[in-house]
């Protein structure tokens, strides 16, 4: 899981790092990179004004469940977050992970932090909330560093074991979608520059390469001796965004990346 990646990371860079989770059968992992963790629920405003007390840096990266609601877990987190940042005065950064998913369908079209979003979905429209609600939160002592995440991939989360299930299948569509990816020592790698740097604003967080859906699934399909993946033109895709997604602010700021090519 990338967010232990990060934790790890800084635990070596001699950081203190507590780690929260809403999970309590999850304690016992992240000891083994955190020097203390907390079972703590978003929109508990009291836990979380106590659990800021002394922090140099809050890492925002709640995840939503298939069964979770987006507005709880995304956009109450931020609000409760917010509204008692005045009882963390040590606080100078957030960071928070979005995703690129928000932009929407541009056809295919590259876009950039600066290009409008087209959230073609309620929880897209929540996560857009969600980043305003938190760079609302900026100050001159105070970074909100934003971070718009391509799909993840890496240890744990392998290309042929994503794509495997798709493997002997129909998928709808003709699969000439962009597929915009990171992987998870970026995440990891993007997140202690911004913290080393002091990053602020907005940044996408994807690879140089972006191929379509359909080159990406026959590639990993080829590779790992999978049965190929048939398309159905006919039906209409299930994808609701279609868009190439800049990383050029980010290797602007000087991050240099790991990965910018897959290594299928």
């Amino acid at each position: 899981m990338w967010v232990a990646a990060v934790a790890q990371h800084w635990r070596d860079q001699g950081i203190t790092v507590t780690a929260t989770t809403t999970r309590p059968e999850r304690v016992a992992d992240l000891m083994a990179v955190a020097e203390a963790v907390q079972v703590v629920q978003g929109t508990d405003a009291a836990t979380v004004a106590d659990l800021l007390q002394a922090q140099n840096t809050l890492l925002i990266c709640v995840g939503a469940g298939r069964q979770a609601s987006y507005e709880e877990v995304y956009l109450h987190t931020a609000k409760t977050v917010v509204s008692v940042l005045d009882q963390a005065p040590t606080l100078e950064q957030i960071i928070f992970t979005s995703t690129y998913s928000i932009y929407g369908n541009y056809g295919g079209a590259w876009v950039t932090e600066d290009d409008p979003l087209k959230p073609a979905t309620d929880n897209a429209c929540i996560m857009a909330a969600t980043e305003q609600v938190l760079l609302g939160a900026a100050s001159p002592q105070r970074r909100v560093c934003i971070f718009r995440l391509g799909g993840i991939y890496g240890p744990g989360r392998e290309l042929a074991k994503i794509y495997s299930r798709a493997a002997g299948n129909t998928r709808p569509g003709d699969g000439h979608e962009a597929s915009n990816w990171i992987h998870r020592d970026d995440i990891v790698g993007a997140i202690a520059f911004a913290q080393t740097h002091g990053l602020e604003g907005i940044y996408n967080l994807v690879q140089d390469e972006i191929p379509t859906v359909r080159e990406l699934i026959d590639r990993v399909c080829q590779t790992h001796n999978l049965e190929p993946v048939t398309w159905d033109a006919t039906q209409p895709s299930a994808r609701p965004y279609n868009v190439r997604v800049s990383n050029r602010k980010l290797k602007a700021a000087g991050y240099q990346f790991h990965h910018s090519q897959f290594a299928i």
